[in-house]
This record gives structure tokens, sequence and C-alpha cells, in this order.
């Protein structure tokens, strides 16, 4: 069963890190059997600050905005998802939860893992998250990969995409992060899959 995995970064900040993370989950995404992988950029969907009169729980998935409709459409037939985000001030950027907040059936019942670097490797951001998306009726998986500070200070002056060998670090050692999170979330992903389309 080939699954649809999106990468969503988190931030539109200028001279942002999140660009170079992201890639490289891509591609390791991309190395996994019956895979297909898109990158999503909040810069390319430039959502207003969400004040609509109804939530969007009672929309059916038909949005006013068209920045919103493209957003929603593109969210929509993905099967799993990755958020690679910041911590800002022991929280994820307002742009990501306006993302979030902004549509609503297109999320339910599938799984997100997600990618994280900041203070004590975005660990916090992550935790505010899972609730966030659990309210979505999304399924966050256990695992998470959280940079480590020498990571994130080998990678930070690099061009995008990054050289992947400053990532190896999260797949050696007595764990393989990235391993263990892909298990995780791939395997959520076709179970859930199954279910949303029982017929297929």
């Amino acid at each position: 069963m080939t699954v649809k995995v999106k990468v969503i970064i988190g931030t539109t900040r200028q001279r942002r890190f999140g660009d170079k993370p992201a890639h490289w989950i891509c591609d390791e995404a991309r190395a996994q059997p019956d895979v297909e992988v898109e990158l999503l950029d909040l810069r390319d969907y430039p959502l207003p600050f969400f004040d609509e009169p109804k939530s969007p729980m009672w929309l059916n998935g038909q949005y006013g905005n068209d920045a919103v409709q493209r957003w929603a459409d593109r969210i929509a037939d993905g099967d799993a998802f990755i958020i690679v985000t910041a911590e800002y001030n022991h929280g994820y950027p307002a742009v990501l939860k306006n993302a979030l907040d902004y549509i609503y059936p297109e999320w339910g019942n599938k799984p997100v893992g997600f990618v994280s670097y900041g203070n004590a490797g975005g660990a916090r951001a992550v935790e505010q998250l899972r609730q966030v998306v659990v309210e979505l009726q999304m399924l966050p998986i256990r695992s998470a990969i959280h940079l480590p500070t020498a990571v994130y200070l080998s990678v930070m002056n690099e061009p995008v995409p990054a050289n992947p060998d400053l990532f190896r670090p999260l797949k050696e050692g007595r764990v393989n992060y990235v391993e263990r999170f892909f298990g995780e979330l791939l395997w959520s992903a076709r179970a859930l899959k199954q279910a949303r389309h029982p017929a297929d």
C-alpha cells in the first residue's frame, strides 16, 4: 500500500533554519518503500489570520479564501504528516498554529510526526503540538526527532539542501531515531488509510 506523506515547514521567518531538516527528512521519507512525499512550505500559502465566523469543523472542506482552499486541497489527500517546527519561547510558531486551525476534516484520522529544533531540541513545542493535533482528530506518534545542539550547529550554515551526513548522528549509536520514527509513522499511516478506505 502506497502512502502519501506531506512534510510541512512550520515557519515562514526570514533566514529560517527549517528548510534544512525539512529537505533532509523528505529524502529520508523517499527512501522508505511505497511512499510518496510532498514538501509543503507555508510561505506558498499566505493564510490570513484566522477570523472566520464559523469553525472549519462545520464547513465540509469548503473555504471562502482561495489560499485556504489551496492549503486544504494539498492536505486532503495526505495519508500522514511530518511537521518540522522551531521552538519560539517554549512554544511553536504562530503561523503553524494558524495553518492547523484554518481547516479541519482534512486532518482527521491521519498520523503525524514531528521534527523539531531549538532550545531543548524543540521538545516543548512538540509537546504543545501534540495537544493541538489530538483535537484535530489526528494521531501523533510517540517518537519525534529532536535535533541535538551539535547537529543544529553543524547544519546551521549549510546551503539547502544540507549535507545529509551532518544528520547521521540521528541514525547511529544506541538508537536509530530515524528508523524508529518512520516505523511508527508508516505503520500508523497504512493502518489508518485502510480504516478510512476499507473497500480499497
